[in-house]
């Protein structure tokens, strides 16, 4: 009563089937897998651009360091 059987899972599969067609599954999951491979390259993307910005602040602040000591 309170789960599904293999029954259920079959009729939803054919309407699922008659909605979007047989060829046109395969197209919507590779178009999900391609928005997935975007968002991956998209927060790499973000995660070394964050990077030069952190050691050239590291930098910034070791050559202050020695301005300070030299005068």
């Amino acid at each position: 009563m309170g789960g599904f059987s293999i029954w259920h899972w079959l009729i939803v599969l054919v309407i699922v089937l008659l909605l979007f067609g047989a060829g046109k599954i395969p197209a919507l999951m590779g178009d999900m897998a391609k928005g997935v491979k975007a968002f991956k390259k998209g927060l790499s993307d973000e995660d070394e651009a964050a990077k030069p910005q952190q050691i050239d602040a590291q930098d910034a602040a070791k050559t202050a360091d020695k301005d300070t000591v030299k005068h």
